[in-house]
C-alpha cells in the first residue's frame, strides 16, 4: 500500500497504474534501442553497463527468449537514473527530427537538380528569383554538361557535381537565413 500523509493527505508514492505506465515507456525505448544499428548506437549517451544487454537483446532472436531479454533490459534500464532515460529520449527525438530534415532538404535539392535539367531556363530563373546568391554561370554550365553526359551515356560526374552546387546554395541560403534570425535576436532587444 502507497499510504497518505496524515498532515496533507497526499499520496505518498506513484500509483500502480503510474508505475506501470513507466514501466512501459521504458520497455519501448529499449526496444527503440534494440532495433538501432552498432552506429547509432554509439550516438547515443548509453551508459556502459546498459550495452551488454542491448547487444544481449540484438542477439536473441526466438520470440520469448527475446521478450525475456527485452523484460530484463527494461529492468535495467530502470534502474538508471531519470535524468540519463531523459538524455536518451531527447538524443533518439533529436536524430528523427534531425534525418527528417536532412531527408526533406535532399529532395528539395533533386527536386531542383530535375527542374533545371527538364526546364532549363525558365527553372534557373525560379531558381535564382528564390536564391540570388547562386551563380548562373556555374548552373547552367553544369546543366549542360549534365545533359551532354546523358547523350553519350557517360559517368555522371556533371549529375553529381550539380548536386553539390545545388546543396551548396540551398542549404547555405538556409544557414545564411538561421544566422541572420540570431542577429536579429540577439542585436535587437525588445524593450
Amino acid at each position: 500500500m502507497r499510504g497518505r500523509d496524515e498532515e496533507t493527505g497526499e499520496f505518498l508514492s506513484p500509483s500502480r497504474s503510474q508505475n506501470r505506465r513507466e514501466a512501459l515507456e521504458v520497455l519501448a525505448l529499449g526496444e527503440k534501442l534494440v532495433s538501432l544499428t552498432e552506429a547509432q548506437l554509439s550516438k547515443l549517451p548509453v551508459p556502459e553497463s546498459l550495452l551488454p544487454h542491448i547487444r544481449d537483446c540484438k542477439r536473441i532472436t526466438a520470440n520469448i527468449a527475446h521478450k525475456r531479454q527485452l523484460a530484463f533490459l527494461a529492468k535495467q534500464m530502470r534502474r538508471e537514473d531519470d535524468e540519463v532515460l531523459e538524455a536518451i529520449r531527447d538524443a533518439l527525438d533529436e536524430d528523427g527530427e534531425a534525418a527528417r530534415r536532412e531527408v526533406a532538404a535532399m529532395h528539395r535539392i533533386e527536386n531542383w537538380r530535375e527542374r533545371l535539367l527538364a526546364e532549363g531556363d525558365t527553372a534557373l530563373a525560379a531558381l535564382l528569383d528564390e536564391y540570388p546568391q547562386a551563380d548562373r554561370q556555374r548552373l547552367r554550365q553544369l546543366a549542360r554538361n549534365t545533359l551532354e553526359e546523358r547523350k553519350r551515356n557517360k559517368p555522371p560526374h556533371s549529375f553529381r557535381e550539380l548536386y553539390r552546387e545545388l546543396r551548396d546554395v540551398i542549404l547555405g541560403a538556409g544557414a545564411a537565413a538561421d544566422a541572420a534570425d540570431e542577429t536579429i535576436d540577439d542585436g535587437h532587444p525588445d524593450d
